[in-house]
């Protein structure tokens, strides 16, 4: 005899499963829905890094010995001369070896065209964004830092500590142009230097004596100016990642510490610090990687499109390296993609240099990975 059970039960299925409710219904729909979001974002986040792989790729590797364009990564950028014959061949030469290749063809030269910034390779743009992010780096590690310890450890909290906290919040969501702006008005325009002959445009000169004054007439196009920019820019994030890490190390260490008879400082450099380091680290090389992509605070205080020396050429010594302007990666291709007419050469140098500029910015990210690994080996708790 079936029970009323198995007289409704569907052949092949559990008669003594549990239905699902509605609620339990609903609560499966949302978590595919989460789950479908999820992967959206990694499908189309690997559609773009193959994309530029498959197209950049090739402009940076070869199939023949050493496997790598060296002189991509080793020429600065030059104007691309193509030049045709009649019988359809083309030929890709630099300025300098344009005026042979026409000399070989003679009348059987069918048509010439240049292509600005194609030509050569980023060795200018490469070494100009390492400049700037070193710049970066020292100046927003060193304010963040000393700012998030100073929140974090010393401030009595209170209206005016809030108030800081909420602006460095509201810092971070400042588009990039107005950094950009900013640092135009702040450090290429009217930051001080020493000068025996202070500008026109001086806001201010105080003389020092012996013929020299501190002149606040701004550091001009230079590296300086955009790596200060560049870590106002990231400023926000570290001081706030940097607090939150300060923040996570137990308060017992501390009270420890003070109990031995250390001194304030003396707790937080041995005995915070250290511990806080692996996620300070990690944040901060983030955004740094972020920073160095940042295309309009560079474009208003450091970049220029096109320089045919890198920065230790000519007569400009070691702190001559950071006052003159220079190239980068970001400006660089902005340059190939918005201001240059798109043909094959245009965007072969175009996606090359996104290659390039991908590669880099993930040697940062897994840097950091790396980083914090050795770090919390290093100090457990």
């Amino acid at each position: 005899m079936q029970t009323p059970a198995q007289d409704t039960a569907t052949p092949g299925t559990n008669p003594f499963a549990k239905q699902k409710s509605h609620r339990e219904t609903k609560e499966s729909l949302i978590k595919w829905t989460l789950r479908s979001a999820t992967y959206v974002i990694l499908i189309i986040t690997a559609s773009i890094f193959t994309h530029i792989f498959i197209r950049g790729a090739p402009v940076v590797f070869s199939l023949t010995p050493p496997f790598i364009n060296t002189s991509f990564l080793t020429k600065l950028p030059e104007t691309l001369h193509v030049l045709e014959d009649k019988q359809g061949k083309k030929y890709e030469t630099t300025p300098t070896g344009v005026d042979v290749i026409k000399k070989q063809l003679g009348d059987n030269l069918r048509n010439e065209k240049t292509i600005s910034y194609s030509g050569g390779g980023i060795l200018g743009p490469i070494v100009g964004t390492i400049l700037l992010v070193g710049v970066c780096v020292v100046v927003a590690l060193g304010l963040g830092i000393a700012s998030a310890i100073y929140l974090s450890e010393y401030a009595k909290q209170g209206k005016f500590i809030e108030m800081a906290r909420l602006a460095i919040l509201n810092l971070s969501g400042v588009p990039s142009v107005v950094f950009g702006l900013f640092g135009l008005g702040m450090f290429v325009l009217s930051a001080p230097k020493i000068t025996s002959h202070p500008l026109d445009r001086s806001l201010l000169a105080i003389p020092l004596g012996f013929g020299e004054y501190i002149s606040f007439e701004g550091w001009d196009t230079s590296v300086l100016a955009g790596g200060f920019t560049l870590a106002f820019v990231i400023l926000p994030v570290v001081i706030t990642a940097s607090e939150e890490c300060l923040k996570a190390v137990p308060q017992g260490f501390r009270e420890t510490s003070l109990a031995l008879g250390a001194t304030k400082w003396q707790t937080i450099w041995k005995c915070v610090l250290p511990f806080a380091m692996p996620g300070i680290l990690t944040s901060s090389i983030l955004g740094i990687a972020r920073a160095a992509g940042e295309t309009a605070p560079i474009m208003f205080t450091a970049a220029l499109a096109f320089k045919d020396k890198l920065p230790w050429q000519g007569d400009t010594g070691i702190m001559g390296i950071f006052t003159q302007s220079v190239q980068a990666l970001p400006y660089h291709i902005y340059t190939l993609s918005a201001r240059i007419p798109q043909n094959e050469y245009s965007e072969r140098a175009q996606y090359g240099s996104v290659f390039v500029f991908l590669v880099l910015v993930m040697s940062l990210a897994g840097a950091s990975v790396i980083l914090r690994r050795k770090l919390r080996a290093k100090y457990k708790w």
